[in-house]
């Protein structure tokens, strides 16, 4: 039980997410390999090449870095999880120096006031080009990371104690599905995407690691600061906004060893799940203001927060969440051109899933390549000689090299429409010695085979540990039964919600889909709330 033990141990520390698997190592197949492709080859369209990327303020409704950046970004993720180059990436970072300002940050240079928009988009440059060195190592970045950083977050310090946090400061009611720019208080150009300059928060921290020194660590900690200071439902602040703030929480938890900000970010997750998530589990654009739309953007961000918050606590339920997370509502806003567009939010009076936007080009297709890249990096978890699987997922996984030990493992699943997963060990030198599948409360009677012969492994806290001296050839076969389950006015199978289509209100199907082309016409609806 030595290994059962240790595994359990450190699920429940800060331990687990060290072991983190590379994206080479991962290799997805099936459903979740065909929305990386499509996702793919749609940031590749016209739209998304240099020629047509790079926009001025008033191209891109004064969100200037924001389409480079996202874009950027999105190239990086789809290309790691899927093992390819994409085509335009050089060429990018060649020409971005041509369009940064004067102080080597993109947008206008404003005397007299701050734009929480032109923080907003240049923090997705600086996750896009932070990840990108993660990815590539090229140094030409890092003087961009640093002019950035330095010269429009760290020159605004001592500003952001006085962002504005009071409703009575804010526009509300207002915004449409790209923010706008709104009022001007105490020096702050402020948008209808309220908190949005945390967005830019999160790129900061990211850069921290590369650039950081004492001056950022302090406007990071100032920006922290006032962050927590905001009623998030009082304020209706941006759900996308808050929870890109919270991964910076976490990121930030990272860096300085600190688990204080995890459990801030925990608090804002309950927050968001009361006020901020649909029933099925997408977002309501701003906190509490139900009647708006959805957002992949935030989606995406819920759904990696939960995968984070997991790794750093090992509460199960963070799990569930993210699982609920990706078939029920990052999976629905997929469309059939691989990119990502907006539902209606269904809500007590309201019980229709319908579309809002079929595509947000300008920001949520390229955000969902990190939502689905993220789904990819979490098929597995290593822990010492334990191998984690957070989800069911058809891929194979080889992890190691000669001298050190190989691990190879082809896992083949029906999963969530059937009730199979197999796990074959191809080579196993890497010295494996357990196994953990994942035990939902969705799934009962799990019956488990090693090459035939039955076993009956413990379950705690959300897994099944499974030991043994895995040898090459081993097949490792699990089998249950998904339930359904009636829950607030909602009807499930296995993880997935049930809906009844418009056409056939007999028959009810998932509201999950893999880019079903009438996903898109104004005329899709789907009761989901019964």
């Amino acid at each position: 039980m030595r290994y059962v033990a240790l595994f359990f141990f450190m699920l429940m520390s800060a331990d687990i997410w060290a072991q983190d698997v590379p994206f080479a190592a991962i290799e997805v197949q099936d459903e979740l390999h065909i929305r990386l492709e499509r996702n793919f080859l749609r940031l590749h369209e016209d739209k998304y090449q240099p020629q047509n990327v790079f926009l001025t303020d008033e191209e891109s409704g004064f969100w200037p870095g924001d389409t480079e950046g996202r874009t950027l970004l999105a190239w990086v993720m789809d290309a790691q999880a899927l093992h390819r180059q994409p085509l335009f990436l050089e060429q990018f970072i060649q020409l971005l120096p041509g369009h940064l300002n004067r102080l080597g940050y993109m947008g206008i240079v404003y005397d007299d006031v701050i734009s929480e928009q032109q923080l907003s988009g240049n923090g997705w440059l600086l996750r896009g080009l932070c990840e990108y060195y993660e990815w590539k190592g090229d140094k030409r970045v890092l003087p961009v990371i640093k002019s950035v950083a330095q010269n429009l977050f760290v020159k605004a310090k001592g500003r952001y104690k006085v962002y504005p946090i009071r409703p009575e400061q804010r526009r509300q009611e207002v915004g449409e599905a790209s923010g706008t720019l709104q009022n001007v208080v105490d020096g702050w150009l402020l948008s209808s995407d309220i908190g949005c300059v945390f967005i830019g928060m999160d790129g900061l921290i990211h850069s921290y690691k590369y650039v950081g020194n004492k001056e950022m660590r302090a406007v990071i900690e100032e920006m922290i600061d006032r962050f927590l200071e905001i009623d998030l439902v009082g304020i209706k602040a941006q759900t996308h906004a808050s929870l890109t703030a919270c991964r910076g929480l976490v990121r930030w938890g990272d860096l300085t060893n600190q688990r204080k900000y995890y459990e801030e970010a925990e608090k804002r997750w309950k927050l968001y799940k009361q006020y901020g998530m649909t029933p099925n589990y997408e977002n309501y654009n701003w906190f509490a203001r139900y009647d708006t739309w959805t957002e992949p953007c935030a989606i995406v961000d819920s759904y990696m927060l939960a995968l984070q918050l997991w790794q750093r606590t090992g509460n199960v339920e963070y799990l569930q969440d993210a699982e609920r997370i990706y078939y029920n509502a990052l999976c629905h806003t997929q469309r059939v051109n691989g990119g990502f567009g907006c539902d209606t939010c269904p809500h007590d009076s309201v019980s229709i899933l319908s579309i809002h936007a079929p595509e947000a080009h300008w920001c949520c297709t390229m955000r969902g390549a990190e939502g689905l890249a993220t789904a990819a990096r979490f098929s597995y978890t290593l822990c010492g000689d334990t191998l984690v699987l957070p989800f069911f997922r058809e891929s194979l996984l080889t992890v190691g090299e000669e001298k050190t030990g190989v691990l190879t493992v082809e896992q083949k699943t029906d999963y969530p429409f059937g009730n199979e997963v197999v796990l074959v060990v191809k080579e196993n030198t890497r010295g494996m010695q357990t196994v953990c599948i994942p035990c939902r409360p969705w799934v009962d009677n799990y019956r488990f085979t090693r090459n035939g012969k039955t076993l009956k492994p413990a379950a705690e806290k959300g897994f099944f540990a499974v030991q043994g001296d895995w040898q090459k050839g081993d097949t490792l076969r699990v089998t249950f039964n998904l339930k359904h389950s009636f829950s607030e006015h909602r009807i499930f199978y296995g993880p997935l919600i049930l809906g009844a289509d418009a056409d056939n209100s007999s028959q009810l199907t998932p509201v999950y889909h893999l880019m079903d082309p009438k996903v898109w016409n104004n005329d899709y609806r789907k009761k989901i709330l019964f």
